[in-house]
C-alpha cells in the first residue's frame, strides 16, 4: 500500500533517474491531429520504460529503450520514437522545462549501447591509472561487447 502511495505521491514531478516517475501522454499510430491522449504514470527501469493507468499498481506495458530517439517537441514536452517505427511517437508532457530536460537525459542514458560504451570508457580508464583490465578478473575481458567499435549480437 505505501509503494502505491509513493507512486500516486509522484505522479508528475522527476524523481531520481534511477526511479523516474511522471505522468506521459501515450501514443496512437495515426496523424499527430487524431492522436487519443491518455494519462499515464511512468517509471524507468535501467532500459525499460514502464507505463501505467492512474488508478492501477501494475504496468499495463513497457517501452524497451533501444534503437529509439529522445527529441524535444515543445515546451515542456519530449518524445520517444523507435527506428523501425518512425511514424509512431510516444510524447510524454511534463511540469516544467527542467522536469522535461531531466527526463531527457535520463533516457538517454538508459539504452544498452550508452551503458555498453560507458563500460567501456571506465574499463579503459582504470586500465591506465591501473596498468590492469578490471574486467579480466571475471574472465570477460575478450568478449566482442566489451571491446570498442563492436556490437553485441
Amino acid at each position: 500500500e505505501q509503494k502505491s502511495d509513493r507512486r500516486q505521491s509522484c505522479l508528475l514531478p522527476l524523481v531520481a533517474p534511477a526511479g523516474v516517475h511522471g505522468a506521459a501522454l501515450l501514443p496512437t499510430s495515426t496523424p499527430v491531429f487524431f492522436a487519443v491522449l491518455k494519462k499515464r504514470l511512468v517509471k524507468l527501469v535501467v532500459n525499460f520504460l514502464f507505463y501505467f493507468r492512474t488508478d492501477e499498481a501494475e504496468p499495463i506495458g513497457a517501452l524497451l529503450l533501444e534503437h529509439c530517439r529522445i527529441t524535444k517537441e515543445e515546451e515542456n514536452v519530449f518524445s520517444i520514437s523507435f527506428i523501425e517505427e518512425p511514424e509512431r511517437k510516444y510524447c510524454f508532457e511534463c511540469d516544467s522545462e527542467e522536469q522535461c530536460q531531466e527526463w531527457i537525459e535520463a533516457l538517454k542514458r538508459a539504452s544498452y549501447e550508452f551503458m555498453r560504451r560507458s563500460l567501456i570508457f571506465y574499463r579503459n580508464e582504470i586500465q591506465k591509472i591501473t596498468g590492469k583490465d578490471p574486467l579480466e578478473q571475471y574472465g570477460i575481458s575478450e568478449e566482442a561487447r566489451f571491446q570498442l567499435g563492436t556490437r553485441k549480437q
